[in-house]
């Protein structure tokens, strides 16, 4: 019973500590990545993620070197073929824009994102009318949180980091399930 309310404490605390606002100011000349799901079915919306994380550290490494918005852009307009390669080993149906493209508002951590047009790398899969996700390529707000070489300090809690886990860990037993069974087009 006392491990049973430790626990229970643990992950209220996880939770405090997890949604914790920070804001983060997107500078006005930053360029955005991002990757917009066929549909919201859940085969879609595996792709999506799957994308996302094979071009997440692909694009961090690119541009981490960057010094300027000019240097980071023509760094991507450069690899755009590599890219365009990345992605298609790992869907078939996509296009791939760079330039200005909309992006609608968002609100993460307590942050109001505003929708307008905005410099980015835009690679939507078959129709894009599914869940989208976007971050800052450069400078790389989003992309240095994850990535392991970077040598600033990172604290994490670790029943977040669990949660965050576990959490994506059943959404791919799900889609493998439900793939095994032939049930993707019932859903």
């Amino acid at each position: 019973m006392k491990k049973l309310i430790v626990l229970i404490i643990s992950i209220f605390i996880g939770v405090l500590v997890y949604s914790k606002n920070e804001e983060i100011v997107i500078p006005s000349d930053a360029i955005r990545v991002r990757v917009i799901a066929n549909s919201n079915s859940i085969k879609d919306l595996y792709q999506k993620q799957v994308v996302k994380e094979e071009i997440k550290e692909n694009l961090y490494n690119l541009i981490k070197n960057a010094s300027s918005t000019h240097e980071a852009s023509s760094i991507i307009l450069r690899n755009i073929g590599d890219i365009q390669k990345t992605v298609s080993e790992k869907v078939s149906d996509f296009t791939i824009n760079y330039g200005k493209n909309y992006f609608p508002r968002k609100v993460y951590k307590k942050v109001v994102y505003p929708e307008g047009e905005y410099e980015s790398l835009v690679i939507t899969i078959g129709s894009g009318i599914g869940d989208n996700w976007w971050c800052v390529l450069y400078p790389p707000l989003c992309m240095i949180e994850d990535n392991s070489n970077t040598s600033d300090v990172e604290y994490r809690f670790l029943i977040s980091d669990l949660l965050n886990y576990w959490h994506n860990l059943t959404f791919m037993l799900l889609y493998k399930r439900i793939c095994k069974q032939n049930l993707l087009f019932v859903i």
